[in-house]
C-alpha cells in the first residue's frame, strides 16, 4: 500500500519541487488592432537583463518578428526589472505570443476586430445594475422609494412620500446617486452620439430580449434620464441620492432592503445645499451646483439626441436642463453624499467644471431647438447674444483649467468628479478662435503632468492608487483620446494605450479588470457583489474598482479575504489587487465606471473601421 501510494505521488512531488517563474509577460487580452500601438511589458522577480524579444505565430510556433527590449525600467510594485516590448511596426493580423527573457506571455490576437462589441458587453452590467424592473432578475425592486429628507427649505415635510422608482444600483450595495447616475447617463449619451453605428438593437426598452427600433446604449441612457427626471420633480427640488451606509448592513438580493426603519422605503436625500449629518458623521456640502450642473448637462444632451425622435420628450429635457441649472445657482458651492455608520463618503470638491458643461451642453441644445423652430416657422426671430453662453462657459473653464488629481499621488474619494473635465472638450469643439487653444492647452498640461509620472516606470503609470483607480485610468485615457482627436497630436499615444491596456491585463498581476472580457482572459470571478456571492450570477461587463496603495488596504474598515490569494506574489508595498469578495476596495464594480468604460470601448472600435472623409 505504502509502495504504491509512494509511485502515485511522485509526479505530486516533482511538480511542488518545479522551480516558481520568476519573469512574466503581461499584454492587453483583448488585444491589439494593426494600425495601433502595440506594447507588452516584461516584468521580473529578479534583475534579470534582455536584450532582445520575439513575436511567435501561435499556430505554426514560427518566429514572424524579433526586437530590441531597449531601456530597462528598473524595479517597479513587485518586480526588480521592467521592460517595455514594443512591436508596433507588426501588423499582420493573426494570433501570436511573445518570447523575452524565459517569459512566454499569453497568446493574443491583431486584428480589426479585437474590440468588435466590447461596449454593447459591457452594457449588459447597466441594465443588470437597473433598479424598479431589473430586465436580469426579470423582477422588481426598491418599488416604495422613498420617503424624504432636509426637504424643508423648499417646504418639504421630514419623511413626505416620493415617487422616485428608477434608475441604477451605483455599485454592489444598492445606494442611488444623483451624481454618478447623471454622469453615466451622460457619458452613455455621448457614447451614442459619437459612435452611433457601434451599437447594436437586441433590447426593449426595459431591458428584455426583442428590437425596439432604438439603439441599446439610447435605452440604456433613457433609462438614466427618466430617473434623474423623478429626481428633479420640479423647478425648486431636487434629490442627491436614495438610501445611505446603512445598506452595508449585509449582502442581500436588492428586494429585501427593508433596514432603514420604514419598512422597504429608503431615505431620499434633498439637495440643500448645507452640510447633512446623520449619526455621528457630517459632510462638507457647500451649495447645489456641483449636482445641478450633472443633471443640466445631462437633460440638455438628451434634449438634443431626442430632438427628432421624440418632441415631447426633448422639450422636457429642455425645461429641466434649464431648471436644473438655476437650481444649481442658489447656493454655488459641491453637494457631498450622506452616511450614517462610516466616514465614507463621495467628497466632491468642485463645481466649476459641471456649470462649464452644462453651460455649453445648453448652448447646444438650444441652437439645436431654434434650428427646429426654423424649420417649423421660418419666420422665427432667433434669440440674441448665443456668444454670451459660449464665453460663460469658457470664463469657468479658465477657473479650473487642469482637474486637480492630474499629476497628483493622492486625492479623497470621488474629491474631483468627474474624474476629467468633460466640458473642455465639448466647449473646444464650439470655437475656432485662440480660445480653442486656450481650452487644448489645458488638457495638454493635464497629460503632461501625469505623463512625467508615468515615464518613470514600464506600465507607464502616472495615476494614482487610490479607490477607483480604474475609474481614474478609463477618464484618463478617454481625455488622451479627446486631446488627440482635437489635434491631431499623436504624441501621447502610447500613453493612452498603456492605460486601455491596463485595464485588461497589461498591469503587475496579468488580470482585466473588467468581469469576463475577454471570455478566454484571465478577469474577476470573485467580485464584492451580492449577485455573484449569493446566487453565483455573473456580472457580466463590470469594471471593477481596482488597485490601491498598499497603505489604503492596510487601514480600511472590515477588510477581510476569504480565500487563499491568487496573486500573491504580485502584491507589494505600492499597491495591492484581489479578486476575493471580501476586498470592497479593490474588487467591487461600479456603474459609473463601467458607463465610462463603454464610451472608451466604443472609441477604440469605432478607430477600426473606415472614416468618411
Amino acid at each position: 500500500m505504502k509502495k504504491w501510494l509512494f509511485i502515485f505521488l511522485l509526479p505530486i512531488l516533482a511538480f511542488t519541487n518545479k522551480e516558481e517563474p520568476q519573469s512574466w509577460i503581461r499584454i492587453n487580452q483583448l488585444g491589439y488592432t494593426p494600425g495601433g500601438v502595440k506594447v507588452a511589458i516584461w516584468c521580473s522577480k529578479t534583475e534579470l537583463t534582455i536584450g532582445d524579444w520575439e513575436l511567435l505565430d501561435a499556430v505554426s510556433k514560427k518566429v514572424v518578428a524579433t526586437g530590441k527590449a531597449g531601456k530597462a525600467f528598473g524595479a517597479y510594485g513587485p518586480f526588480k526589472q521592467t521592460y517595455r516590448l514594443n512591436f508596433s511596426t507588426f501588423n499582420k493580423p493573426g494570433r501570436y505570443y511573445l518570447q523575452a527573457g524565459g517569459a512566454t506571455s499569453p497568446e493574443f490576437t491583431i486584428g480589426d476586430d479585437v474590440y468588435k462589441g466590447s461596449a454593447d458587453f459591457c452594457l449588459r452590467y447597466m441594465r443588470q445594475q437597473r433598479t424598479g424592473f431589473n430586465p436580469y432578475l426579470k423582477d422588481s425592486c426598491h418599488t416604495h422609494d422613498g420617503y424624504v429628507l432636509y426637504g424643508e427649505k423648499a417646504g418639504i415635510k421630514d419623511s413626505t412620500k416620493i415617487d422616485v422608482v428608477g434608475g441604477w444600483h451605483d455599485a454592489s450595495d444598492y445606494l442611488q446617486y444623483s451624481t454618478t447616475s447623471a454622469n453615466a447617463t451622460y457619458h452613455l449619451l455621448m457614447a451614442y452620439r459619437d459612435f452611433p453605428k457601434i451599437f447594436t438593437d437586441e433590447k426593449q426598452a426595459n431591458g428584455l430580449d426583442g428590437k425596439n427600433g432604438m439603439a441599446d446604449v439610447l435605452d440604456e441612457a433613457k433609462w438614466g434620464l427618466d430617473w434623474l427626471l423623478k429626481m428633479h420633480p420640479r423647478p425648486d427640488w431636487m434629490f442627491n441620492q436614495i438610501g445611505d451606509d446603512r445598506d452595508h448592513i449585509n449582502m442581500r438580493m436588492p428586494k429585501l432592503d427593508s433596514q432603514y426603519g420604514k419598512g422597504y422605503e429608503r431615505p431620499v436625500y434633498f439637495v440643500s445645499g448645507e452640510p447633512q449629518q446623520r449619526g455621528k458623521f457630517m459632510n462638507n456640502t457647500t451649495g447645489t451646483s456641483s449636482t445641478a450642473g450633472k443633471f443640466a448637462s445631462a437633460f440638455a444632451l438628451g434634449a438634443e439626441l431626442f430632438s427628432k425622435k421624440d418632441v415631447v420628450y426633448s422639450d422636457t429635457l429642455i425645461g429641466k436642463a434649464i431648471s436644473s441649472f438655476h437650481f444649481g445657482t442658489e447656493i454655488n458651492g459641491v453637494t457631498q453624499t450622506a452616511s450614517v455608520r462610516s466616514p465614507y463618503i463621495y467628497a466632491e470638491e468642485n463645481w466649476l467644471d459641471d456649470f462649464e458643461l452644462a453651460l455649453i451642453q445648453m448652448f447646444k441644445m438650444e441652437e439645436n431647438y431654434w434650428k427646429r423652430e426654423l424649420e417649423l416657422n421660418p419666420n422665427t426671430e432667433l434669440p440674441v447674444g448665443p456668444n454670451t453662453i459660449v464665453q460663460s462657459s469658457f470664463e469657468f473653464a479658465k477657473k479650473e483649467p487642469i482637474t486637480p488629481w492630474l499629476g497628483s499621488d493622492t486625492a479623497k474619494h470621488y474629491q474631483w468628479y468627474p474624474f476629467i473635465n468633460l466640458g473642455h472638450y465639448e466647449l473646444a469643439k464650439q470655437l475656432n478662435d485662440k480660445r480653442r487653444d486656450t481650452i487644448i492647452s489645458y488638457y495638454k498640461e493635464g497629460i503632461e503632468r501625469v505623463w512625467n509620472k508615468a515615464k518613470q516606470n514600464a506600465f507607464y503609470r502616472g495615476v494614482p492608487y487610490i479607490w477607483c483607480s480604474n475609474n481614474l485610468t478609463t477618464s484618463f485615457a478617454i481625455q488622451c483620446y479627446w486631446y488627440r482627436e482635437l489635434t491631431g497630436d499623436k504624441t501621447f499615444s502610447e500613453l493612452e494605450q498603456a492605460n486601455f491596456d491596463w485595464l485588461f491585463g497589461c498591469n503587475p498581476w496579468g488580470t482585466s479588470m473588467v468581469y469576463g472580457l475577454p471570455a478566454w482572459g484571465d478577469t474577476p470571478v470573485d467580485p464584492h457583489s451580492a449577485f455573484t456571492h449569493i446566487k453565483k450570477y455573473p456580472i457580466d461587463g463590470g469594471l471593477v474598482d481596482g488597485p490601491v496603495y498598499g497603505s489604503i488596504y492596510n487601514n480600511l474598515i472590515g477588510i477581510k479575504l476569504y480565500e487563499p490569494d491568487e496573486y500573491a506574489a504580485f502584491q507589494s508595498g505600492l499597491a495591492v489587487y484581489h479578486d476575493d469578495y471580501g476586498d470592497y476596495s479593490t474588487n467591487e464594480p461600479t456603474m459609473d465606471g463601467t458607463a465610462s468604460l463603454i464610451y472608451l470601448l466604443a472609441a477604440k472600435e469605432a478607430e477600426t473601421k473606415p472614416k468618411k472623409k
